[in-house]
């Protein structure tokens, strides 16, 4: 990206050396020469790709491929017995600096995967690499497999303690629940309970109201002392008509023994 930007209307080319000459001259590769041409192929930024590339670039190489510029980070990189290797680059006036990325280099890669060796060896055997094509030795191999079953032990473990713990939060919360309710209805019963059988309850006031209805049903009901007594006028003694003998009465007045019986004085005899 950084080479690609150094001109406006750049043409990036990109070396790349062979399996033969990079193992011979830096060391063994993890991809061979036929992925890393593919993957630089496939980079945005790069418009051509020179396959087996020399390890140092030569006027007649750069004359050929007709470069202007050549673009590389700007530490001195020694190597085929050389101190710097764009050294007479740089004193043509045809280097172009650029700035490392950090994390993206080879020797950064190399060192995660050997510091994580044992992890990929296990997880490639157990996708059905064998030893011999890890190269791993019979010992190693017992070893992962032992590492492994280990592994998968503690993930059971790991499974069940939090299904266990998750079972017991659900029964947790469900008895908390049950005790809420259980308490809701304990005091609605209670108080039920005590509205109906209490001191002042609802069965105390039918009993006292059924006791009164008894008493009242058993015993008749007395005249009020208030209430204005009578006189009673006494009773008349039977008479017979025309008899001189009767008590003077006033005229006309009616005997209280009954509608049809009057006293007669002795002015209605004669």
């Amino acid at each position: 990206m950084q080479a690609k930007n150094l001109f406006p209307n750049t043409y990036l080319i990109v070396g790349v050396c062979s399996d033969e000459l990079t193992h011979n001259l830096k060391g063994f590769t993890v991809m061979n020469e036929a992925e890393r041409y593919d993957a630089v192929q496939h980079c945005r930024y790069v418009d051509e790709v020179v396959r087996n590339a020399p390890w140092t670039l030569t006027p007649e190489f750069l004359e050929e491929h007709r470069i202007d510029f050549v673009a590389h980070d700007d530490i001195p990189y020694s190597s085929a017995g050389s101190d710097d290797v764009y050294k007479h680059i740089k004193e043509a006036g045809m280097f172009a600096p650029t700035q490392r990325t950090e994390g993206i280099s080879t020797s950064d890669i190399i060192t995660r995967i050997v510091r994580d060796y044992d992890v990929y060896a296990r997880r490639n055997l157990q996708r059905g690499y064998t030893a011999k094509e890890l190269n791993v030795s019979f010992i190693n191999e017992k070893k992962y497999n032992l590492q492994e079953r280990v592994d998968k032990v503690k993930k059971k473990v790991k499974d069940v303690e939090e299904k266990s713990k998750e079972f017991l939060e659900k029964v947790e919360v469900k008895s908390i629940d049950l005790i809420q309710k259980w308490e809701e209805k304990s005091r609605e019963f209670i108080g039920n309970f005590l509205e109906m059988f209490g001191p002042e309850g609802a069965l105390k006031h039918m009993l006292k109201e059924g006791k009164g209805r008894m008493l009242q049903a058993i015993s008749p009901k007395q005249s009020p002392s208030s209430s204005p007594s009578r006189e009673r006028s006494p009773s008349p003694s039977f008479r017979w008509p025309f008899s001189r003998s009767s008590p003077p009465a006033s005229p006309g007045r009616r005997s209280r023994s009954g509608p049809d019986a009057y006293d007669i004085s002795e002015d209605e005899e004669d």
